[in-house]
C-alpha cells in the first residue's frame, strides 16, 4: 500500500475528518466478494459454476418452471439472464421484508430477454447468490445470519478486514461516513439513512459497510489470484479468475463477469466494479498486468463524478499517459450544474397548492405498498412507510402533471396523477414496468 487516507470530513458541519478508517455504504461492490465467497464453496466442491440452482437449492424460483429450471449457480451473479432491476419493488417496500422473502420475489419476475442475449443488472439474483451459496455452509441458520456469518468467517477473517460488516448499527455508532446529496437547489446537503436500509434484506447485492483500509486488502488479494499476504491460498486461481470471465458484453472493450467488470477501453484490462447507494458511491479498480489496484469510497451522490475520472487518472499515472482527467472532473461539473438548473426552471416548489388539492390522502399499490400524502406549513410529503420525501409538482408538455421526490438522495421519484375505473391514481414507471397507485377507499 503506497497510500491510504481520506479527503474531507464525514458529515458536513461537523470538524470530524474522513480516514483511512472512516466506514462507508460500499454497495455493489459488495457483488465481487459474494462471488470471491462462491468461489472459496466451488474449491471446496459445494457447488459448480455450471449446476442447476434448483440442485442445489430446490425451493428456488425464477419467473416460471421453464425458466428456473435454466437458470446456472453462474447466471446468479452475471445480469446475462434477461431479468431487468425492477427495483422499485424492493426499495419502496422493504419494511417486512427478509431474505426468504427476497427470493420468493424472484418467483414473481420473468425476464424480458433471452439468457446471453443483453446486459440487465438485478440485484434480486445477485442476493441470491449470496444466500443460496451460503445456505450450503449453514444450512441450519436463517438464511441472513447464513450469509453474515460466512463473509465473516470466509472473506472479511482472513483477509484482516477488521472493521467491514453487514451490520448497521454497529457501522453507525463508530467512525462512519453520513450520506450526502445536493438539495432541490444544488447545494450539497446530508441526507437522510432511512432509504439504504433497503438493501438489508437484500445484502449480498449491496450491503456492505466498508473503509478504504479494509477494501484494499480484497483488492489485494484480486492481485495475488487469490493468495494471502501470508502465503496460504484462500481461494484458487481457477476459481477467482471464473468470475471474470465474460458473461455478457457491455459494449465494445468491456464485459461483465459475475460480480466483476473487464474493460478493455485503453489497451489494457481494468477489472472493477462500482456501487450506489442512496449517498454513497463508490468503486475499486485492478490492473491485472501491473500489479496495481485502488479504491476509492465517497459520501455524496456527487462522488459518482469522480469515479471514471478516478480510473482514467490512475491509467495516466502508471503508464505517463495524456493528462485528461481533471478536466474530466471539471467537465462533469459544468454538466451537472447544467442539467440541475434546468431541471429545477420546470419545477414548482413546493409543490403548487391547486394541483396538490387534486391529491388524495392515501394510496396503495399491490406491488409497492401505501404512500401517506402530508401537508404542513404548504410543503407536501410522501410518505412511503419505510422513507418519505417531500415532493415538488411539475405541468408536463403531454397536459399530465406530476409529483416528484426532491429531498437529498431520495430524490428523481417521479409520480404521474391520472384516473383509473373513477379512482384517482399515482402511476411510477421504471424502463419497463408500470406500478399504479390507487386512492384508498
Amino acid at each position: 500500500v503506497v497510500y491510504e487516507g481520506g479527503i474531507g470530513v464525514r458529515e458536513l458541519g461537523k470538524p470530524e475528518r474522513v480516514d483511512e478508517n472512516t466506514l462507508f455504504m460500499a454497495a455493489s461492490n459488495t457483488k465481487g466478494m459474494t462471488t470471491l465467497l462462491l468461489s472459496e464453496l466451488v474449491d471446496e466442491r459445494k457447488l459448480k459454476w455450471d449446476q442447476a440452482v434448483i440442485e442445489v437449492y430446490p425451493s428456488f424460483k425464477l419467473g416460471d418452471a421453464e425458466t428456473t429450471k435454466k437458470v446456472l449457480v453462474k447466471n446468479l451473479i452475471c445480469a446475462c439472464t434477461g431479468l431487468p432491476r425492477q427495483d422499485l419493488e424492493w426499495i419502496f417496500e422493504f419494511k417486512n421484508a427478509t431474505p426468504e422473502s427476497t427470493l420468493a420475489l424472484l418467483g414473481t419476475m420473468q425476464p424480458t430477454s433471452k439468457f446471453g442475449e443483453v446486459f440487465q443488472y438485478s440485484n434480486l439474483m445477485a442476493a441470491a447468490a449470496g444466500y443460496i451459496g451460503t445456505h450450503l455452509v449453514y444450512p441450519n441458520r436463517e438464511l441472513g445470519a447464513a450469509y453474515d456469518e460466512a463473509m465473516q468467517q470466509k472473506i472479511f477473517d482472513p483477509l484482516g478486514m477488521k472493521s467491514t460488516t453487514f451490520d448497521y448499527a454497529r457501522a453507525l455508532a463508530g467512525n462512519h461516513a453520513s450520506p450526502h446529496g445536493d438539495d432541490v437547489d444544488g447545494k450539497p446537503t446530508v441526507a437522510s439513512m432511512a432509504f439504504n436500509y433497503s438493501i438489508v434484506p437484500a445484502r449480498p447485492a449491496g450491503g456492505v459497510w466498508t473503509s478504504a483500509g479494509d477494501l484494499i486488502r480484497y483488492v489485494q488479494l484480486e492481485l495475488a489470484l487469490g493468495k494471502l499476504p501470508n502465503g496460504k491460498q484462500l481461494v484458487s486461481a481457477e476459481n477467482l479468475l471464473a468470475r471474470r470471465a465474460p458473461q455478457i458484453s457491455l459494449g465494445e472493450d468491456a464485459t461483465y463477469g459475475m460480480g466483476l467488470v473487464v474493460d478493455r477501453t485503453y489497451g489494457v484490462p481494468v477489472v472493477s466494479h462500482g456501487g450506489s447507494m442512496a449517498g454513497f458511491r463508490s468503486n475499486f479498480y485492478l490492473l491485472p498486468d501491473s500489479g496495481i489496484g485502488a479504491v476509492l469510497l465517497t459520501n455524496s451522490d456527487n462522488g459518482g463524478m469522480l469515479l471514471g475520472p478516478f480510473k482514467r487518472r490512475l491509467l495516466e499515472v502508471v503508464f505517463d499517459g495524456k493528462l485528461e482527467a481533471a478536466g474530466d472532473v471539471a467537465s462533469q461539473a459544468v454538466r451537472h450544474k447544467a442539467a440541475l438548473a434546468k431541471a429545477r426552471e420546470r419545477l414548482v416548489v413546493p409543490a403548487a397548492a391547486t394541483l396538490v388539492a387534486g391529491l388524495a390522502k392515501r394510496y396503495s399499490s399491490k406491488e409497492l405498498g401505501e404512500i401517506a400524502v402530508l401537508n404542513q406549513d404548504g410543503v407536501t410529503t410522501f410518505d412511503f412507510g419505510e422513507w418519505k420525501s417531500t415532493v415538488a409538482s411539475r405541468k408536463n408538455d403531454d397536459g399530465t402533471i406530476s409529483f416528484i421526490t426532491i429531498d437529498p438522495t431520495d430524490d428523481g421519484f417521479e409520480f404521474v396523477m391520472g384516473q383509473r375505473g373513477g379512482r384517482r391514481v399515482l402511476i411510477i414507471r421504471d424502463g419497463q414496468h408500470e406500478y399504479i397507485f390507487t386512492e384508498a377507499a
